[in-house]
C-alpha cells in the first residue's frame, strides 16, 4: 500500500495541471448523466459536505455555489490540495493533504453528505477507506460516488470490434497506461463495491450505468479515452448513491 501512495502521489503531482476542473460536480464523469438531471445530493443548502479526492476543488466550488454551510475535502497530491486552496481561498473550507485510506483528522459522524468524483478507484484498501467514509457521516447520512466503470477498462475497442483484454472477474493493482507518468491503480467489480457497502452497514439507493450522449458530450470527447462510439456499447461510468444507517 504504501509503495503504490508514494507511486501515485509523486505522479498526481506531476499530471494535476491536465486535470485541473476536469468534470466536477455537476458532472459524475465523462458521458456520464449529471447532477442536475439525478438529483442524488438533494438539497445541498446548509448541508456539511467532504470531498474524497478534492482534486483541483472544483466540486467544492459547487457545493459552496449551492450554499453548503462547511466545505472539507482531502486528496493525495500535494499539487491538487494548493490548486484547491487557491480556488477556494475566498471561502472557508478545511483541506488535508492526505490518502484515502487515512483520516488526518476529520470529525466522526459529522457529515450531511461525503461524494466522491472518479476518485474512489484510487484507493489502495477500499474495505478502509469505506469505514472511514462510514464514521465521518451522521446517521442518515449520504455517500455518493461515481468511478470508471469496471468494465470499460476491461474491454478495448480495435475499429468496429470490442474485445476482452482482460478477465473482468481479475481484481487488484495494475499498472495506469494512460499516463506517461508510472501510477498504480485499482480494480474491483461492481458486486466488490456494492458488497464492500453493505458490509460497513451502508444501506444503497441508487445505481446509475446510464451514458449520456449529446452532441455536446460527443464533441468533448471525440478522440479520447471515452470515446462515442465504445460509449454506444458500454457504460464508461458507475454512479452510486449509498445512505448510513440510522442507529437503533
Amino acid at each position: 500500500m504504501n509503495q503504490s501512495l508514494s507511486v501515485n502521489k509523486k505522479s498526481w503531482d506531476e499530471v494535476a495541471p491536465r486535470f485541473y476542473g476536469r468534470n466536477p460536480l455537476p458532472e459524475y464523469g465523462p458521458l456520464a448523466p449529471t447532477e442536475d438531471e439525478l438529483q442524488l445530493l438533494g438539497d445541498i443548502k446548509g448541508k456539511r459536505v467532504l470531498d474524497i479526492g478534492c482534486g483541483s476543488g472544483h466540486s467544492l466550488k459547487y457545493m459552496r455555489d449551492n450554499h453548503a454551510s462547511e466545505m472539507w475535502g482531502l486528496d493525495l497530491s500535494h499539487s491538487q490540495i494548493k490548486a484547491a486552496e487557491e480556488l477556494l481561498s475566498d471561502d472557508d473550507v478545511t483541506l488535508f493533504e492526505a490518502p484515502m485510506e487515512e483520516n488526518p483528522g476529520i470529525p466522526e459522524n459529522h457529515f450531511d453528505i461525503v461524494y466522491s468524483i472518479y476518485a474512489l478507484g484510487w484507493t489502495t484498501e477500499l474495505d478502509q477507506t469505506l469505514s472511514n467514509v462510514y464514521s465521518y457521516l451522521k446517521d442518515g447520512g449520504i455517500f455518493v460516488f461515481s468511478w470508471e466503470h469496471p468494465l470499460y477498462n476491461r474491454i478495448q475497442q480495435t475499429g468496429r470490434n470490442l474485445i476482452f483484454s482482460q478477465p473482468y472477474h481479475s481484481e487488484g493493482p495494475y499498472d495506469h497506461e494512460a499516463w506517461t507518468h508510472p501510477a498504480i491503480m485499482q480494480q474491483f467489480k461492481v458486486s466488490t463495491y456494492l458488497n464492500t457497502l453493505i458490509k460497513k452497514g451502508f444501506l444503497i439507493e441508487n445505481v446509475i450505468e446510464e451514458v449520456r450522449l449529446s452532441q455536446v458530450d460527443v464533441e468533448r470527447h471525440s478522440n479520447r479515452w471515452y470515446s462515442f462510439d465504445k460509449a454506444s456499447y458500454l457504460p464508461t461510468t458507475i454512479i452510486v448513491k449509498a445512505r448510513k444507517g440510522m442507529r437503533i
